[in-house]
């Protein structure tokens, strides 16, 4: 299965030639991993105490950072390592948008930013519900979030200092997903998106579309059998490596790692060269009519 393509950038500054733009572009809207083996976050020496995987809150599996207010979540830190963590993930954002806007051109005016992550905790072996747990395939769908239609792009960088690789498994296609749990999904209760934006458990109004996401989200990782066997290809994307990924269409799980940086952008769908093959338009061809 041709899962990803590579790509030499070894910069956050890099300068792409046209028909390497061209083809990231292609690449990441046919549901490809694209691979920067050489794309390395520098660390400075006085963030080594931020590698300690107890600085994250017992409740979450991350910590996550609102550039837009300058907000950190999930961290149980003392001020000083808050605002050594604060100047990192800055420092990153700053460094993934302009990789971003350098190999997608097309996106500059439309790409927005969402949260960036810290992920200091190993996945392996971590308990969890089934619902969060990330080693199981799925397709991302934030249950607080909604997002009406907009495709979910996130850039991972693999920071761990002791050598270790971040594992992947990279699942059957959307199109594939989609035909098998479609029929089982559920159609939502009449008014609950609006009680559940009004209760403040979501942030906006989810549409049908992100109703259909979040049961895909779920019905893939409950349903045990098809985790063992449905085919996957298993990445490993060593340490000082970094990749983009479309992470709302390409069916992915992390088995293994430790020490990440993620940072989370999103594109309205006519941005696209490609809309066809955004998850929504799927979704509709498949059901025949409009999900927004």
């Amino acid at each position: 299965m041709d899962v990803f393509s590579i790509y030499t950038a070894d910069d956050w500054n890099y300068r792409f030639k046209e028909n390497e733009q061209e083809n990231a572009l292609s690449d990441l809207e046919a549901g490809k991993i694209l691979y920067c083996p050489q794309l390395r976050f520098k660390l400075y020496p006085d963030e080594r105490p931020l590698f300690i995987p107890y600085v994250v809150n017992k409740k979450t599996k991350n910590i996550s950072f609102n550039i837009h207010t300058d907000s950190l979540r999930g961290i149980k830190a003392d001020k000083k390592h808050c605002m050594q963590l604060k100047t990192m993930l800055t420092r990153f954002s700053q460094q993934a948008k302009n990789f971003m806007n350098a190999l997608f051109p097309q996106y500059t005016t439309t790409l927005s930013m969402g949260r960036t992550s810290y992920r200091p905790v190993q996945i392996k072996n971590r308990k969890t519900s089934v619902r969060k747990d990330d080693s199981r395939l799925h397709v991302d769908a934030f249950p607080a979030n909604p997002n009406q239609g907009k495709r979910i792009l996130r850039l991972f960088c693999n920071i761990n200092p002791y050598g270790e690789n971040r594992v992947w498994r990279v699942g059957e296609s959307f199109h594939a997903v989609v035909q098998h749990f479609l029929p089982k999904l559920s159609k939502p209760f009449p008014g609950i998106a609006t009680l559940l934006h009004w209760a403040g458990i979501t942030k906006s109004i989810r549409s049908h579309y992100d109703h259909i996401m979040l049961q895909l989200h779920d019905h893939m990782k409950l349903d045990t059998e098809y985790q063992k066997r449905v085919k996957y290809t298993e990445i490993c994307f060593s340490p000082g490596s970094s990749w983009v990924v479309s992470t709302d269409q390409v069916s992915h799980a992390a088995i293994s790692g430790q020490y990440m940086l993620e940072q989370t952008f999103y594109l309205p769908i006519t941005a696209m060269k490609n809309p066809e093959a955004a998850p929504i338009n799927i979704l509709e061809n498949f059901l025949g009519r409009p999900l927004i």
